[in-house]
């Protein structure tokens, strides 16, 4: 008889981590509003290598989540969630669901970033519990050693630096194996700076150098999240390489607004 972790099947890896961790530029789109069938397929068809859905500030949760992972399924887009904080059980059960890779908000100590790494990783790695032949493996047989490897080598962690705890721990977080992003939270970075939306000060703008040289010195990947294009450029030329799109309802409403601009 042959038991369903005796097949073989290959796990679908990542066509993002590798090239983000190499300094590549990949871009996607950061959702806080769209949660439908169709959204990966549009994000897709606008030429985004991944979809970010947020479920620290739109109230996503993990049934539609599961749902969004299924429709990023086969089509070519890296699906990934920004959890709400770092506790294991948003971290493990996002991955359990079929997310490529999480996003963690807040991220203040080396010592949660390896807390974060032990929730994402199986062992050796890591201490997540097991999970097979569930979404994440695509319901699909195979061997449990080769499936932990892959898994493991899938998984994209990104730590959102963004505010001034997270800048006095910095080189710790960074140095941790297994957090691959360091992602720019720009708009609480300067709120905990004391300089709220100020986007062109000393300050904020050193702390950005800051971020960008630690995350070079230790070979980990940037991340942004761009309103327009002018931000896009200008972060990219900064040395950000992973950039989403966002919020995708502003992005939304300035399209209509433009479109309808001169027929009023």
């Amino acid at each position: 008889m042959i038991t369903a972790m005796s097949e073989s099947s290959a796990i679908r890896p990542s066509a993002i981590r590798q090239r983000v961790l190499a300094g590549d530029t990949v871009l996607g789109a950061l959702v806080f509003e769209f949660f439908v069938p169709g959204t990966p397929q549009i994000l897709k068809s606008a030429d985004c290598e991944f979809a970010l859905f947020d479920m620290e500030h739109a109230g996503l949760g993990f049934e539609t989540l599961k749902m969004l992972a299924a429709g990023c399924r086969g089509i070519g887009i890296e699906p990934l969630a920004r959890v709400p904080r770092s506790e294991y059980h948003f971290l493990a059960r996002a991955l359990d669901i079929g997310m490529h890779g999480v996003m963690v908000p807040m991220v203040e100590s080396a010592e949660e970033a390896r807390r974060i790494v032990e929730a994402t990783h199986y062992p050796p790695q890591g201490r997540r519990g097991a999970a097979f032949g569930v979404a994440q493996d695509d319901y699909a047989a195979g061997e449990v050693k080769a499936k932990v490897a892959a898994l493991n080598a899938r998984t994209l962690v990104i730590a959102q630096i963004e505010s001034e705890r997270g800048m006095a721990e910095l080189e710790g977080i960074a140095a941790t194996p297994g957090i691959d992003v360091l992602w720019l939270g720009h708009f609480d970075l300067t709120n905990f700076l004391g300089i709220p939306g100020e986007f062109e000060s000393p300050r904020y703008l050193d702390a950005v150098r800051a971020i960008v040289a630690t995350a070079r010195r230790h070979g980990k990947g940037l991340g942004f999240m761009a309103a327009d294009a002018d931000w896009a450029k200008r972060y990219r030329e900064f040395g950000f390489n992973m950039i989403a799109a966002g919020l995708d309802s502003s992005l939304l409403q300035s399209a209509i607004r433009a479109t309808l601009k001169g027929v009023r």
